[in-house]
């Protein structure tokens, strides 16, 4: 092997991370999309119900949805998105030799564009692309509140948990981004805690009030009357989800996390293997000029992450969980580099052995997974 590749893989890992995604695809695909189909089914056809826009649009096109529209739909999401992600790294920080360890060990790191493979068709994408694109947008306006809260409505819409998921990633943008840049007055801080209001007005609404208004084995022939194929019945093994209350999840998560949490070493292993970039997210921090800037950031980041641990409480597909909140922390600290700084801060180093070796376990992880790891 030439040694410049020795001493600079970081193109070869990147080659490696797309090959990856390839074989990731072409397993998801021969599985059966039992959760992500269903969703597509759900609609407003009986009245205002959860986790039903999605469908609901769907509904918009198409009396009768085929399996594969669960990956036809995910794919093209899941290709934006890593088009709008490229983007951003782009404007951020540019590509280059030296940047490229950054990029590969984000976009190249289990928990985020491979994870996102491997959950194709589920909706915790939508919020990652949205932060996205709130990154990606000017943010000198109330406009880009206005928007940051009609993508949060959106989420909520598409599932209530976006409110512990992506939607406090988003309140850290819009604070970072719109308040610490333009300043706060009367009319600004008003707007903003009205969206907030009406944000959680809706997920309870959505949560305590979006619940399925018939009988389930009637819920379930109305399903199979938008299947392409209704003798899939298998693929609606998931219906009781529109009826199990709220207590029911938590007692359901609290039962199995003795057995969940012989996952968490492992999520602390991957956690760990990404040092290097948290070593530059917290230089980041550290180079911020401005003292309540780095408070606040400190402070967001303390907020997404116990909107997480409550989610951990709630709801055990813990895989998903800890890599969306990986993907949070990646997308914030693109929030923070935009901050006045009054120094920069070094990248990392792309010919540090230790980073090499912790870039190329990462890059071989195919997925965290969705409620177990691997």
């Amino acid at each position: 092997m030439p040694a410049s590749i020795l001493q600079n893989p970081w193109r070869v890992l990147l080659a490696i991370n797309a090959a990856v995604i390839v074989g990731v695809f072409v397993h998801k695909i021969q599985l059966p999309p039992y959760v992500p189909y269903i969703h597509l089914l759900v609609d407003y056809h009986l009245g205002f119900i959860k986790r039903a826009l999605i469908g609901a649009i769907v509904a918009l096109f198409t009396d009768k949805v085929p399996v594969w529209l669960v990956f036809a739909l995910g794919g093209v999401t899941w290709l934006v998105t890593a088009a709008l992600y490229a983007r951003l790294f782009q404007r951020t920080f540019g590509f280059s030799a030296k940047t490229l360890p950054l990029f590969v060990f984000i976009a190249g790191s289990p928990f985020f564009l491979k994870n996102f493979m491997h959950t194709l068709g589920h909706f915790d994408i939508y919020g990652c692309a949205f932060a996205i694109i709130l990154l990606l947008m000017p943010a000198r306006s109330l406009l880009f509140v206005a928007i940051a809260a009609l993508f949060s409505i959106i989420l909520v819409l598409i599932h209530h948990i976006h409110l512990l998921m992506y939607v406090p990633t988003i309140i850290a943008i819009v604070v970072t981004r719109h308040y610490l840049a333009c300043g706060c007055n009367r009319g600004n801080v008003a707007f903003g805690i009205i969206a907030l209001a009406v944000v959680s007005a809706l997920f309870f609404a959505a949560q305590f009030l979006g619940t399925m208004p018939i009988p389930e084995a009637d819920f379930v022939a109305y399903l199979k009357t938008r299947m392409a194929d209704p003798s899939r019945t298998d693929l609606l093994q998931f219906a009781y989800i529109w009826y199990q209350p709220l207590a029911k999840e938590i007692s359901d998560t609290w039962g199995r996390l003795p057995h969940n949490s012989l996952g968490i070493p492992v999520f602390a292993l991957l956690i760990w293997l990404h040092t290097p970039l948290w070593r530059y997210f917290a230089g980041l921090i550290g180079a911020l000029a401005n003292e309540t800037h780095r408070r606040l950031v400190i402070a967001a980041l303390i907020g997404v992450s116990l909107a997480y641990l409550v989610m951990f409480a709630m709801v055990f597909d813990y895989s998903r969980w800890i890599s969306n909140w990986a993907v949070c922390m990646f997308l914030f600290l693109h929030a923070v580099k935009m901050l006045p700084a009054k120094q920069e801060t070094p990248l990392i180093p792309a010919e540090d052995q230790t980073t090499n070796i912790f870039g190329l376990i990462i890059t071989l992880i195919p997925r965290v997974g969705i409620v177990r790891p691997f």
